[in-house]
């Protein structure tokens, strides 16, 4: 496919002709060997030098995308990436952790997490990008597409093209509409450094914070606003918080650790409307039941959608409701492909299509997507669903929490421990299958063992893991499990 994008557009102004001898499949650059660019034609009149390969969206899975086209001597001269962001793609988890931590408490800050430092990778900053001859378009997104000539049009007028595409969008955060206060001053949400900076103001001036949301997003930034001493209440609609993956008693838990922090929690409840102040700044929220509390920061954690246009024609899974792609990340039209939390690929192990936003699948949808774009690699992505959260991280807490999850949570569960400090809940099926395990304040060894439970989906012995007198004898349990059925 890849193969077919470029002589395609060999007859639109490029030179890809004087680069095929020396690609290979997967071919790689040796250190000290002079890159030959990718040659362009100077009638073009196209606004990026960087044509072969065009990355639509400057998150993370662009920069680890980036990282594997220069890891295959394929992206100086050849690869340009545009980017509503004013920065390189960067680790965007940090900012609902450790960005927001109080000035007195070492926050995060850029260049500290650019791609691909979490994953223990060199720091991509601007200088990396022009090192390796990538061409980095910032703050202009694309709003047009046309897929006949091969283009894109950005906010400025910027009439790019491309050899082969990779729409790497992300998500943007659900908003509360504008008639009930979404957009009133010191209504907050987070999913730029801009919208972190914004919210660090607050909180820095901050008495009451109210956060909207139960899930991720609502946990991480109350965590962060108990490291500023705020009064802090988090309003949902459910019964406990993360609904989407704990159990009740899993969630009782941890609510009672934000308790003994001094977080307030409304639980079952819906938002009416956000009053404004004297001060033309959000100064309460009105519940459904006619209930008030009062703050004069509101950060709203209420979910995200996929930023799917404008690329509507590729293809959107109206179920899931991402760019649908099939297992090298290839869209229905040939040369454009999707990675990170846009698209909606084939769950091989538990064959059903999904979409994942998470930094764990963003990181390796865009290594498998590129590696299938560059090689002849046509192995299928199989993806093991991975998530986790690390809060009161801050300088003082009393307790660093640290969980992991790996799987699938669905059938029974089974929880051992008593949270002093570890925990750790197991799901099994109905044939006795663990389909995913989940483990708070766990040793590397015993976060290392989780990836292969949920993979290997053993046969447990239910009655003896319930029997279990401790996190540690449990994960034993489970890791024999292993071994008795790789024995079989």
């Amino acid at each position: 496919m890849a193969a077919a994008a470029a002589a395609g557009t060999a007859s639109q102004g490029y030179c890809s002709w004087a680069l095929r001898g020396q690609r290979g499949l997967g071919a790689r650059v040796a250190p000290g060997v002079p890159r030959r660019r990718f040659c362009v034609s100077a009638a073009a009149g196209f606004d990026n030098e960087n044509r072969e390969y065009v990355i639509v969206g400057g998150g993370n899975a662009a920069g680890y995308a980036a990282r594997t086209f220069v890891e295959h001597g394929m992206a100086d001269g050849r690869l340009c990436i545009v980017s509503k962001e004013a920065y390189p793609p960067y680790e965007r988890p940090a900012l609902t952790k450790g960005y927001l931590f109080p000035p007195d408490k070492k926050p995060a800050r850029l260049p500290g997490f650019h791609t691909c430092v979490g994953s223990g990778g060199q720091r991509q900053t601007a200088e990396w990008y022009k090192e390796n001859g990538i061409e980095v378009l910032y703050e202009d997104p694309v709003v047009a597409f046309d897929g006949k000539t091969h283009t894109l049009k950005t906010s400025s007028g910027k009439i790019l093209k491309y050899g082969s595409l990779i729409i790497s969008t992300g998500c943007e955060a659900s908003r509360l509409p504008a008639k009930i206060g979404g957009n009133l001053p010191g209504v907050h949400y987070i999913r730029d450094v801009a919208d972190a900076d914004s919210l660090v103001s607050s909180l820095g001036k901050a008495k009451k914070v109210v956060v909207i949301g139960g899930g991720y997003i609502g946990m991480e930034v109350a965590a962060a606003a108990c490291g500023w001493n705020l009064d802090t209440t988090i309003i949902f609609p459910e019964d406990h918080i993360m609904p989407r993956l704990f159990t009740p008693s899993l969630a009782k838990k941890y609510e009672e650790l934000y308790q003994q922090n001094s977080v307030k929690f409304v639980k079952g409840a819906l938002i009416d409307k956000l009053e404004v102040g004297s001060d033309g700044r959000v100064s309460s929220a009105v519940l459904k039941d006619g209930s008030v509390v009062e703050a004069d920061t509101v950060i709203v954690g209420i979910g995200a959608r996929p930023v799917i246009g404008p690329f509507e024609a590729v293809g959107v899974n109206t179920k899931v409701g991402g760019i649908e792609v099939d297992s090298l990340f290839r869209t229905s039209i040939p040369g454009i492909f999707a990675i990170g939390d846009v698209a909606t690929f084939p769950l091989k192990m538990y064959d059903r299509m999904t979409r994942v936003e998470h930094v764990d699948h963003a990181r390796k949808s865009a290594h498998h997507c590129v590696e299938a774009l560059l090689t002849s690699h046509t192995k299928p992505y199989d993806y093991l669903p991975y998530f986790y959260s690390r809060v009161f991280e801050y300088e003082g807490s009393s307790r660093k929490v640290w969980w992991q999850f790996y799987g699938d949570n669905v059938g029974e569960t089974i929880e051992v421990g008593s949270f002093d400090p570890k925990i750790a809940t197991f799901w099994i099926d109905s044939d006795s299958r663990l389909k995913g395990v989940f483990l708070e304040s766990g040793s590397s060894e015993e976060f290392a063992l989780l990836p292969h439970l949920a993979k290997s989906q053993p046969v447990i012995d239910k009655a003896k893991l319930k029997s279990a007198t401790s996190v540690e004898d449990a994960l034993e349990i489970a890791r024999s499990s292993i071994q008795a059925g790789s024995s079989i």
